[in-house]
């Protein structure tokens, strides 16, 4: 049987995914993402010029590839059409699920809503509605993008939702919408997108049929995962590799081979546990070198030390075959490189994801530094010292290192077979 292959974020999400899908993309077929918002943003650099995607594929850059967003995706039809303005090859290559759900104006005005009114307790999210709308699909009051297609009925439906939460709405500071400004702007979104909205589960079935090669993408990272991630400084989506099925309507069967995307240091945005996070100046080293600013908000990136703890443990929640190590060269001029073994919980160490990490102290183990690792593409052209550091963390992960990003440039990749 044909078997699609998955991309999945090993750490706490702006691990590079981007890049390796590019890479990868142009090998495949379909690419499909199967969760997520627009509050992801993946950065990719070919041929000197930048793209910010947040919501279309990766692979939109292959013009080989067809793009699936799938039914486990919330869309935001306004930022995906001003996302696809960057590309004048769509027509026949970039596919909506009809299932997917909507995610309009109102969720992110509820959502920094809801972050204000929390104070302290905020759980720092980029204030873009992700939570919102996969909340309303949970409680069955959500809208899928398939109801675009007809927008008089989706307005009066979303009318009357706004009339039932009207005293919630109140209080938040929410104003009411006006139903034929509402009715216009989805009358946008349908005539833009009108085209693009299909059976997407269909096409990947027909696509895994006909033995085509496929790539699955998701958003965000295993330690924000909803169930799984460092609740509730989470997303609202299921980010690990099993949400692939859900998020695209394809059998666990169906998955051949998990890449597991790290950075060879670690980043986080928002707020929550961070074990190995460095508030010196390596933490400012890493932050300036590596550019660690958020794709979707320039929110400064929380920088530290690779975790190996968390990284065993998401190579086996996610069954990876494969790790893609992200921005190797930032690690380039480091006198001292650090990473976390262990955690020390009230006084007693472990080796293992707890349930919660708030009171986590890392344990390290330190490696000498290299330089010059930027822009080398063959693995024994490593400086030895970081070719050392590459052997140990397949050690300490319990997984193979088989793709290594020297620099953002798509062709900066080391293949280790």
């Amino acid at each position: 049987m044909n078997r699609a292959d998955l991309i999945v974020g090993l750490q706490w999400g702006d691990e590079g995914k981007g890049k390796i899908v590019d890479h990868l993309a142009q090998k495949y077929d379909y690419v499909c993402r199967f969760a997520g918002g627009h509050n992801a943003g993946h950065t990719i650099v070919t041929e000197g010029k930048k793209y910010a995607l947040h919501l279309v594929p990766s692979g939109v850059l292959n013009p080989k590839a067809i793009n699936i967003v799938g039914n486990g995706v919330v869309l935001s039809p306004k930022d995906f059409i001003k996302e696809l303005e960057q590309f004048d090859n769509i027509e026949g290559r970039v596919y909506i699920s009809d299932k997917a759900h909507l995610l309009l104006p109102y969720h992110a005005l509820i959502d920094q809503a809801r972050e204000r009114l929390k104070g302290d307790r905020a759980i720092g999210t980029t204030g873009k509605g992700i939570g919102p709308a996969y909340g309303d699909k949970i409680t069955r009051v959500g809208h899928r993008v398939g109801e675009l297609l007809n927008p008089q009925k989706l307005t009066e439906n979303i009318m009357t939702y706004f009339k039932i939460n009207k005293p919630i709405f109140d209080a938040m500071g929410i104003e009411q919408l006006n139903a034929d400004e509402l009715l216009n702007e989805l009358k946008s979104y349908k005539d833009a997108l009108e085209l693009l909205i299909t059976d997407t589960t269909l096409k990947v079935w027909e696509a895994i049929d006909s033995g085509k090669k496929i790539l699955l993408e998701g958003a965000q990272g295993t330690m924000l995962d909803i169930d799984h991630g460092t609740y509730p400084y989470v997303t609202s989506s299921t980010t690990i590799s099993a949400g692939a099925c859900s998020g695209l309507g394809i059998a666990p069967h169906a998955i051949g081979e998990v890449i597991g995307i790290a950075k060879a240091y670690c980043t986080r945005v928002g707020n929550g546990p961070f074990p190995s996070e460095d508030f010196g100046a390596d933490g400012e080293y890493l932050r300036d070198k590596g550019h660690e600013y958020g794709t979707t908000t320039g929110r400064p990136r929380r920088c530290g030390w690779f975790d190996a703890v968390a990284m065993k443990h998401a190579v086996r929640l996610n069954g990876v075959s494969n790790i893609a190590l992200m921005k190797l060269d930032v690690l380039d001029g480091l006198e001292k490189i650090k990473v976390c073994i262990g955690y020390e919980i009230d006084g007693k160490e472990i080796d293992y994801v707890p349930y919660t990490l708030d009171s986590a102290k890392p344990i390290y183990k330190e490696f000498k530094g290299w330089d010059k690792s930027e822009g080398v593409r063959e693995f024994s052209k490593l400086p030895q010292e970081a070719q050392d550091y590459i052997l140990e963390l397949e050690k300490l992960c319990n997984a193979k290192i088989g793709i290594i990003s020297t620099s953002p440039d798509r062709d900066d990749t080391i293949i280790r077979k």
